[in-house]
C-alpha cells in the first residue's frame, strides 16, 4: 500500500491518495482544492481513482468533490451522519463565505466499523470519532491513521460549529484514537502541526490539548 500526503487548496488542508500496489487502484481522501494536480499525480504514479471519501462534510474539505468526480467517475463517501448537511442549503451558502466550491450529494455512506476497499492492499476502517462534526471519522489500517479534523500534530479540532461537541470529541479521540499501536502514524486533515504528521505515541504524550 502506498500513501502519497498533499497540501492543497488554500486553507493548508491534506488530501491523501491510498493506492494498491498490486492493482493502482486508489482513494482519494479529502480532496479539497488542485484537483487537476490531484489527479495528474494519480495517473503519473499509476493510480486510478475509484473512491472519493470525505472524513466529514465542511466545505474546506468537500470542496473538490464535484471536480474530482467529473475526473474520475469515482463514488463519494462519507459517514451518514454528515450526509444529510454536505449539500445543503447552508453547506452550500458556508461553501461560499469560505470562497469553496459546494459539494454534490453523497454516492455512498459508511458507518462505524465499516471497511473501504480498493485493489487488493487498501482496507480502510472507519472510526467513527464526532464532535468537529456529528458525522466526522477517522480511517485506519495497520501502520496509519487518517484523522481530518478530529486529530492534528500537537493539537485538535474546532468544536464551536454547528453540531459540534469538545466533551464528544475529546472522548472519540481518547478512545479511538489514543488506544491505536503506538507506532501508528498520524495523518492529520490540515497541515498546521510542526510537522505533516506524527505517530500516536507522538500524540499521546506531547499534545496538550490531550493529556
Amino acid at each position: 500500500m502506498k500513501v502519497i500526503q498533499l497540501l492543497v487548496g488554500d486553507m493548508q488542508v491534506f488530501a491523501y491518495l491510498v493506492a494498491c500496489e498490486k492493482t493502482g487502484e486508489a482513494v482519494v481522501i479529502d480532496p479539497a482544492g488542485n484537483e487537476n494536480q490531484i489527479h495528474d499525480h494519480a495517473v503519473k504514479n499509476g493510480m486510478r481513482i475509484v473512491k472519493i471519501i470525505n472524513t466529514h462534510g465542511h466545505p474546506d474539505h468537500t470542496c473538490g468533490n464535484a471536480a474530482m468526480k467529473k475526473l474520475t467517475g469515482a463514488p463519494i463517501v462519507i459517514h451518514q451522519a454528515d450526509a444529510p448537511h454536505m449539500a445543503s442549503r447552508q453547506a452550500i451558502e458556508f461553501a461560499r463565505m469560505l470562497g469553496c466550491a459546494g459539494s454534490p450529494p453523497a454516492d455512498e455512506t459508511v458507518a462505524d466499523g465499516d471497511v473501504i476497499r480498493a485493489g487488493q492492499e487498501v482496507a480502510l476502517q472507519v472510526l467513527h470519532t464526532p464532535g468537529h462534526s456529528p458525522g466526522s471519522i477517522c480511517l485506519y489500517t495497520p501502520g496509519h491513521v487518517f484523522t481530518g479534523d478530529t486529530l492534528f500534530v500537537g493539537a485538535v479540532g474546532r468544536t464551536d460549529l454547528p453540531g459540534g461537541s469538545w466533551k464528544v470529541m475529546s472522548q472519540a479521540i481518547h478512545s479511538r484514537i489514543m488506544t491505536l499501536p503506538d507506532e501508528t502514524i498520524v495523518w492529520p486533515g490540515h497541515h498546521y502541526g510542526m510537522s505533516p504528521s506524527s505517530t500516536v505515541k507522538e500524540e499521546r504524550q506531547g499534545n496538550p490539548f490531550i493529556n
